[in-house]
């Protein structure tokens, strides 16, 4: 039986989505546990051909952001938990159990820190502060999803209208979202390792600016600001 769905959106991942796929497709929990979704947005280059080898299904991309790409793996899915991830992860083999391990009762979604893939100290510590601060926010009572990372029931994730199609920090808006009908629970030993080539292209800086602006405008009630375009790294 179908447990756990995991999806992930693609855009020309040749790069990088083998390595993804060939660690969640070696976990610890039962392979027949879960299923592997990729929803693709019209790659150009030999990423379907690669997913073919290892997803349970590959379809092409209906909706609209990246958000919308999760959308449609959500919609297909048979598993009673969705997981969202990336094309450019490491995970651990025992990442899915952990996650099951998390859910309860009240519990109608899961999430945990990224941490860089590459070795790169001045990251290492970004994403460090990131994770703390995360983690001190939480206690607060808030918890910020990420789409590198987060777990949802299916049934509550479709409740509240899945993501929205902000063109930005619509993963982390999603937390906000799902608080009102469930307990949210951010947990550092569901860890995935993520490449930081978007804060080589251009600039951790840059993107962590965006990032903040885009947060504060959630938190505000509004609607971030930008435009949807499909990136090749």
């Amino acid at each position: 039986m179908i447990k756990i769905s995991v999806i992930i959106p693609t855009y020309n991942e040749e790069r990088w989505i083998e390595a993804t796929l060939r660690c969640i497709s070696s976990q610890t929990l039962p392979r027949g546990d879960y299923e592997i979704i990729v929803v693709d947005g019209g790659s150009t280059d030999n990423t379907i051909k690669i997913a073919s080898k290892y997803a349970d299904i590959v379809v092409q991309q209906k909706s609209k952001g990246v958000g919308g790409a999760r959308n449609d793996g959500a919609a297909i899915a048979r598993g009673k938990v969705v997981v969202h991830t990336d094309a450019d992860v490491i995970v651990r083999n025992d990442w899915l159990q952990q996650i099951l391990s998390h859910f309860s009762l009240d519990v109608v979604a899961v999430c945990g820190p990224d941490e860089p893939l590459e070795p790169d100290p001045r990251y290492r510590v970004l994403y460090s502060l990131i994770n703390l601060f995360s983690l001190l926010v939480y206690k607060l009572g808030i918890v910020w999803t990420r789409g590198t990372n987060t777990a949802v029931l299916r049934e509550a994730f479709l409740k509240v209208g899945g993501y929205t199609d902000y063109p930005l920090c619509d993963d982390g808006e999603l937390g906000l979202r799902l608080r009102k009908i469930g307990k949210v629970i951010y947990s550092p030993k569901i860890v995935v390792k993520m490449s930081t080539r978007r804060l080589k292209k251009y600039g951790a800086l840059k993107v962590l600016k965006e990032w903040v602006k885009g947060d504060l405008m959630i938190f505000m009630g509004k609607r971030t600001v930008g435009k949807y375009h499909k990136e090749s790294y």
